[in-house]
């Protein structure tokens, strides 16, 4: 996003008129978030199978590697280009949270929803379909979110101050 994009995202311009490219940097935002969440919710369900845990520990695993994760491709690169790393953390939280969490939300409840995916093997094609089909709802549920934040200067936007 150059500095012009980002400028008529906030005051003083008419509110109503979207800058240009706005939903093709919401598709990045979500997509960034999509590869993060898928990540950490496959490798934490796969070690909590792995380990025959539950439902409840599974999830709590996937879901927390996923926001580690999601934080962590945000943090590393602001932290190679020199930001302090309080300063990045700081970033990361604003920029990727409100994101990660519907996007954990929404992914999580459409898995619980399919009936025996949770309870399928790391073998199963109902497994692996249910969980891709749950990270392709929570997309297509997250982009509009992060095209509000953005739109607002939040979310993703915030990270995009630190890129020039």
């Amino acid at each position: 996003m150059t500095d012009h994009a980002s400028h008529s995202m906030h005051g003083g311009h008419d509110a109503s008129a979207d800058p240009p490219g706005l939903t093709r940097l919401a598709v990045t935002a979500t997509l960034h978030c999509l590869t993060g969440c898928a990540i950490g919710e496959v490798l934490g369900l796969v070690v909590a199978t792995a380990l025959g845990w539950s439902n409840g520990p599974s999830i709590a695993l996937a879901v927390g590697l996923a926001f580690l994760i999601g934080y962590g491709f945000t943090l590393v690169p602001m932290l190679r280009s020199g930001l302090a790393f309080g300063a990045a953390l700081g970033i990361a939280f604003a920029a990727d949270t409100v994101s990660i969490t519907t996007m954990e939300v929404v992914d999580n409840a459409v898995v619980l929803l399919v009936p025996g995916a949770m309870d399928a093997g790391l073998t199963s094609a109902l497994f692996w379909g249910s969980l891709v089909a749950s990270l392709a709802v929570a997309f297509v549920v997250t982009v509009p979110v992060n095209r509000a934040l953005i739109r607002r200067g939040k979310g993703h936007a915030v990270v995009h101050r630190y890129h020039h």
